[in-house]
């Protein structure tokens, strides 16, 4: 069996203090039991199963959330304070207690239920019983606080020994982040030193292909202005035979020229003719002798 145990102020009189042990077996939606408390009197009663479906349908509500409701007002006591109401009336002979309780609004309030709580004869067994359920409850927390701690003692040395092994990783981390910053500034220097040997040979391959190109256009450039002066040269000897071919007279024109010319008796003619006869002797006579000289040397 279940029990739990609250204190309560009823609305009627705020200053009273009552104490309200609800008991229940498995689950409250099938019935629980009320001991009602000031410290002197006691008043008991239990709720049914049918009650409680009753009060539901009264309320038209399901049934499970009701369930839930009477949990919150009767359990949770303090935790839910100013969200339920309490009220308590006692006869004068104290042989009955009206109870009820109900849920507060913001437009006002409803009922969750009520009882008629039946005198207890005795109350200081009941009183008794209160105490020791406090004494059990407050052993059991105890246990539970000592079982807390250990497993806080424990944690707390996981924690010790995690926090300590982090520092390693962490070291260790910074460690082998160090080394690879430093094989990698290597590796990078390396990377740069082959860039800037491949850049200066690329450099050197395009003033090389440069020096090439500029050497080829100066010997085509030569060689066209070469051609050039050939074809000025060629063309100027032509212009030059054709101005002379021009300006001289054609044979037919010179022989027609001689012809018409008058007979001019001179003796120059005369001796001019005779010197061209004696030089053509001599002439021959050289030939003669430059031919004998050869066919001597042949021999």
């Amino acid at each position: 069996m279940e029990k739990t145990l609250i204190r309560i102020h009823p609305v009627s009189d705020p200053a009273a203090e009552y104490f309200l042990q609800v008991s229940w077996e498995k689950d409250m939606s099938s019935g629980f039991g009320i001991i009602l408390t000031d410290g002197e009197h006691a008043w008991t009663g239990t709720v049914s199963e049918a009650e409680i479906s009753r009060e539901a349908a009264d309320m038209e509500m399901n049934r499970e959330k009701y369930v839930e409701e009477l949990k919150k007002a009767l359990i949770l006591g303090e935790e839910s304070a100013g969200k339920y109401n309490f009220t308590v009336s006692v006869d004068e002979e104290n042989t009955q207690c009206h109870f009820s309780y109900e849920r507060n609004l913001k437009d006002g309030s409803f009922r969750l239920g009520s009882l008629k709580l039946q005198k207890v004869l005795h109350p200081a067994d009941v009183v008794k019983e209160l105490i020791g359920y406090c004494l059990d409850c407050l052993g059991g927390l105890q246990v539970k606080n000592e079982h807390l701690q250990k497993e806080n003692e424990r944690l707390f040395c996981d924690l010790s020994d995690v926090e300590k092994r982090l520092e390693k990783c962490v070291e260790a981390k910074e460690e082998l982040e160090a080394d690879l910053y430093n094989r990698f500034v290597l590796v990078l220097n390396e990377k740069k030193t082959k860039i800037r040997n491949l850049q200066k040979l690329l450099n050197e391959a395009k003033e090389s292909a440069v020096d090439t190109q500029c050497t080829r256009d100066s010997i085509a450039t030569t060689q066209m202005a070469t051609e050039k002066e050939d074809d000025h040269d060629g063309s100027t000897e032509e212009e030059s035979e054709n101005l002379i071919q021009s300006s001289l007279p054609s044979a037919p024109e010179r022989r027609d020229s001689l012809l018409g010319s008058p007979d001019v008796i001179s003796t120059a003619p005369r001796r001019k003719r005779r010197q061209r006869t004696i030089n053509s002797a001599g002439t021959e006579a050289k030939i003669a002798t430059y031919e004998t000289e050869m066919l001597a040397k042949e021999k």
